[in-house]
This record gives C-alpha cells, sequence and structure tokens, in this order.
C-alpha cells in the first residue's frame, strides 16, 4: 500500500534509535538515548530530547507495521521502558530539562516536546510497567507540565512551541484529569492564539512565517482536537492547512528558504488526521507522501541525532491514521488556474499562470522561486543578496526587517532596505565554552537566571536588526511571458565588499533544523560578482544586476 512508505522510513531508523541508546541494564546511564554523553564523552550532560525516541520504540513494540520486526518484543519494551525511567531520572526538580546546555531549563525544546511523547509511550506500556519504574515516570510527567504550564519565561516566541506546550498539557490533563491542569491548557491555548493570523491562516516563527514549522503546528494541534475536537481548533486547523498548500511546490518539494525559518521538514500526521475533514488536507498529505517516496522532503536519515527522533513517531503515527483517498482531490494551488495573491500581513506573494509557479517572501528581502508549470522544474531560486565585507563581517538582504520597503503590484513586487549583518557566525572557542560552563553551573540552578540567558542567546544568535550603510533595492516584474529581476547596489557608508553574490540557494539565520541538502539546490544557480566588477562598485559604490528569465532560460546582465 502507499501508506507503507511512512512505515519503510521510519523502520529504517530503528537499529540507529536504538544505537544510540546506552542498552546496558548495569549502566548507571542505561536507557540514555545521548551516545555522545554516554559513550562517546564528548558532552557533559545528557540531551533530554533524545529520550524522544521512547516513543517510537513503544510504537513499533505494540503496532503492526509493514516489515516490522519488533513488534511484541521484550526486550525492545525493556528498552523503552529504560528511557522513560531515564527521563524522569534527569529532570531538574522545577520540572525542566535541558537541551543545548546544563542547566538550560527549556520550557518547550526539551521539556514540552519530552513531556508529551512521555505520555504516548507510558499509555502505550503502563500495564507492562513495573510499579515503581510508573510511580517515577508519572511524578515527572506532572512535574513537567506544571513547569509547562508557566509559560514561556524565556521569551520564545515560535508558534509550534506554543501548540506543543498546548499538546504536552492536553495529553497531561488526559492522563491527570485535574481542573488545575485543565486551567493551565485554557491559558495557554489563549496563548498560542495570540500567535496565529487568523487573516491568512499561519502562526508566527519569531517575526513571520515559516511553512515547515506551520506544518508542525498542524501536526501537534490536529493531535489535540482528536480528542478534543473544539471548533475553534478546526477552524485554526482549516487556516493553516490553506496557507501550507501554496509551498507544496510543483517540483514536489515543500518550504524552504521562503519562510522565516528557511525550514524544508513536513510533519505528515496532522495532514493524515485531518484529511477526511478538510479535503486540502488529504491533497497536501498525498502530494507530501509521492514526494517522500521520492526522496523529495528531508528523509530521516540524513537528519541528525538529536531531530531525527521527531520524526520516526510522526511518520510511525501518520500510517496509523492514514486514511484511503477520495478518487477526485481538490486541486492545490499550482495546478489551479491563473491568480495573482498577496498577503500583506506575512508579505508573501504568490502568482500562477500557464507558465510559472512564483512564491516570493518579500519581507526578506525579497526571497524568490519560480518553476515551471510544464514541467514542475525549479527554473529560478534566489534568496537576495550575501556579501563578505572587508572587515569580516558576512552581509545580506535575507534578513525580516520591519523598516524593509515593501510594494506590490498586480505583476510583481518591490523590496529595498540596508543590509544586515549575520549574527550566527559566531563559535565557542575552548576557553569561550569554558567560561560558558561556568556561568551556566554557577548561575544556571537559579530559574529565573537560566530563561534570561537563554533568552540573551537567542537575541543574540538569531534576532534583531544589524544594518550597514548598504542600501539594495530589488524589483521583480512578470512582463509577457518573460520575468525580470533587478538587483541594486548602494554603499552610502565607510565600508566595501571584498566578495558578493545574487541568487541561489543559501540560508543565514541560526536554525538547528534547517539547512539539509536537497537534490533541487543541484538546479539552482545565482551570480558571483566578479573581481572587476567589484573594483568598479568600489569606485562608483553603486552596482545595478539584472536577471532575465524567458523560455526556461536565464541571462545575467551588470548594468
Amino acid at each position: 500500500m502507499h501508506r507503507d512508505i511512512y512505515a519503510l522510513k521510519a523502520l529504517s531508523q530503528i537499529p540507529r534509535l536504538l544505537s544510540n541508546q546506552d542498552r546496558n541494564p548495569f549502566s548507571s546511564t542505561y536507557g540514555c538515548f545521548h551516545r555522545d554523553y554516554w559513550l562517546d564523552k564528548t558532552s557533559d550532560f545528557p540531551d533530554a530530547v533524545r529520550q524522544f525516541a521512547v516513543h517510537a520504540l513503544a510504537m513499533v513494540y505494540k503496532f503492526d507495521f509493514h516489515g516490522n520486526i519488533y513488534k511484541g518484543q521484550s526486550k525492545v519494551r525493556d528498552w523503552a521502558i529504560a528511557g522513560l525511567e531515564f527521563w524522569a531520572k534527569i529532570q531538574h526538580k522545577d520540572g525542566s530539562f535541558d537541551e543545548f546546555y546544563p542547566y538550560e531549563r527549556g520550557w518547550v525544546g526539551p521539556t514540552a516536546f519530552t513531556t508529551f511523547t512521555s505520555i504516548e509511550a507510558y499509555n502505550l506500556l503502563k500495564d507492562e510497567m513495573p510499579d515503581d519504574v510508573a510511580d517515577r515516570v508519572l511524578s515527572a510527567i506532572r512535574k513537567a507540565a506544571r513547569f509547562i504550564i508557566q509559560g514561556e519565561s524565556e521569551e520564545d516566541h515560535l508558534a509550534n512551541h506554543h501548540a506543543m506546550a498546548c499538546l504536552a498539557v492536553w495529553k497531561a490533563f488526559e492522563l491527570f484529569p485535574e481542573q488545575d491542569i485543565k486551567s493551565g491548557y485554557d491559558r495557554l491555548w489563549k496563548g498560542f492564539l495570540q500567535y496565529h493570523i487568523k487573516e491568512e491562516g499561519w502562526s508566527r516563527e519569531y517575526d513571520g512565517v515559516d511553512p515547515g514549522y506551520l506544518s508542525a503546528t498542524v501536526s501537534f494541534l490536529a493531535k489535540i482536537y482528536q480528542t478534543n475536537p473544539s471548533p475553534e481548533i478546526l477552524e485554526v486547523l482549516k487556516q493553516s492547512v490553506e496557507f501550507c498548500s501554496y509551498f507544496v511546490y510543483p517540483n514536489g518539494f515543500y518550504a524552504g528558504s521562503a519562510g522565516s525559518r528557511n525550514t524544508l521538514h513536513f510533519y505528515p500526521h496532522g495532514f493524515e488526521i485531518l484529511s477526511d475533514k478538510i479535503p486540502l488536507a488529504a491533497s497536501i498529505a498525498e502530494e507530501m507522501l509521492n514526494s517522500l517516496s521520492e526522496y523529495k522532503l528531508v528523509p530521516p536519515e540524513i537528519i541528525s541525532d538529536r531531530y531525527v527522533v521527531y520524526r520516526v513517531p510522526e511518520f510511525l503515527q501518520a500510517y496509523l491514521d492514514y486514511k484511503p483517498r477520495k478518487a477526485q482531490l481538490p486541486p492545490l494551488p499550482f495546478e489551479r488556474g491563473a491568480y495573482t495573491k498577496y498577503f500583506p500581513l506575512s508579505r508573501i506573494f504568490i502568482s500562477n499562470n500557464d507558465e510559472y509557479y512564483i512564491v516570493a517572501n518579500i519581507a526578506k528581502g525579497g526571497v524568490v522561486k519560480v518553476f515551471s508549470r510544464k514541467d514542475g522544474k525549479l527554473l529560478y531560486n534566489d534568496c537576495g543578496l550575501i556579501g563578505k565585507l572587508e572587515d569580516g563581517r558576512i552581509v545580506t538582504s535575507q534578513w525580516i526587517d520591519p523598516d524593509y520597503k515593501c510594494e506590490v503590484s498586480d505583476d510583481g513586487w518591490e523590496a529595498a532596505g540596508y543590509l544586515n549583518t549575520v549574527p550566527s557566525n559566531k563559535l565557542f572557542t575552548p576557553l569561550r565554552n569554558i567560561l560558558f560552563r561556568c556561568t551556566m553551573i554557577v548561575l544556571g540552578r537559579i530559574p529565573a537566571i537560566a530563561h534570561l540567558i537563554k533568552g540573551y542567546i537567542r537575541k543574540m544568535l538569531i534576532l534583531g536588526q544589524r544594518t550597514v550603510p548598504i542600501r539594495f533595492r530589488r524589483s521583480f516584474k512578470v512582463n509577457n511571458g518573460e520575468l525580470i529581476l533587478k538587483t541594486e547596489v548602494d554603499v552610502k557608508g565607510n565600508v566595501q565588499f571584498s566578495s558578493l553574490a545574487i541568487g541561489d540557494e543559501f540560508f543565514v539565520r541560526y536554525v538547528p533544523q534547517s539547512r539539509y541538502f536537497q537534490t533541487q539546490e543541484l538546479q539552482a544557480s545565482g551570480m558571483k560578482i566578479s573581481a572587476d566588477m567589484l573594483n568598479l562598485l568600489r569606485k562608483k559604490r553603486r552596482l545595478h544586476v539584472e536577471a532575465r528569465i524567458r523560455e526556461n532560460q536565464i541571462i545575467w546582465d551588470v548594468l
């Protein structure tokens, strides 16, 4: 069956999950999935997120999947239970867990995600779990739920995290039907709604829309909807599914650099849950399942050990909730008739005509993708300007800056502003690492300070504007079957480029779940400004580059 693709992709990673786990019952780290910690000794703390793998082990132990050799294996059951017990063992007294560094006390990243998966695994294994272990796991779940209910002390402005917080606490309420937990869920749901832009159907990830993480939000909310069929949740899901559909591309790929966080991943479970309630969700699920079979989505085998633990149970759940498709599914946006659509709040521009399907994020300085309607190929992929200044700073137009001027017409768009410095190129040195660890060991024991430090790190690496005195202007026009993208650079201050490129696929924002390779990258190309042109730019302090796309050909001109 077609749905077997989900199972095959997931089951192929079970040996990897088990290889990352300490399966020695006589070891002090028995049940730990963080191999770098318990075996390699290259980490000085156990990353709690790795314990998400318990859900996958519990599922393959309990359910029939195509090709599943793990069902009913007592060793797999015992290893899953050991994983749950180790998760409870590494919990902080305030109910939180760590992911990236000791005493992080992460709100959702390590705590809510692993609380949800621990509840799911516990529910599958509770009848076979020793009473003392069950008591410790239940105690940890209760403490974690109360920590999550307290809210985002670390200024975690990510909609998918707020959705997961709702999911973890909802599942905790089903386990402990107590009024304070239900009240906590209600507060978290209201908090999530502050991040959902109902006018356009997307949810905010830091400072914009990210379709990859929007699919995660759909997955998390749909899981709640399964046992809490609220009309309000369903309305949010309908809006979100519609917005996601514009980022299902004609070549079978999804999302990517058009989003605020550049993520390429697609979470299918929510769309499978909704496939009989929202017909468009079925269209998306079917197209993305085909893409998964053709290696056009990010497959589990190339995902890092930290994050592969999310994908395996997601695919297994999608398999279980798969429903046969109706003969006639609604067309996806790239399959519809000619139209131009602009979302002014997210500054997303969509154009579909007889020749091209075009997606642009103008808020990011004019990131644009052009696909052929004839054969679906990616014809042009342009992530903007990126360059290196003589003082070593990396600068780019690919930044979400509220001061960017964005204008849209029936046949195109324009984005203009100042280039921003890329902040995420900072690296740890041995000395910096020692100082950071000492700070966390001394001050991280105080939850309020731990949250302040994490908020500062997020702002330093990810958020904020750091403009340089170099102005850019990009304009895109559709003109009688020809596409014209003009890029102008105007150096205003005492800075000079040592190198500069325009177009191609590149990522600048720090996002751990991004930058995976996809074969469509081989079809993208940009223009590297030559040494002669850089010298001319230094003298004239201005540069004008034009790309023309016609009949699947790209012609670059420097004017």
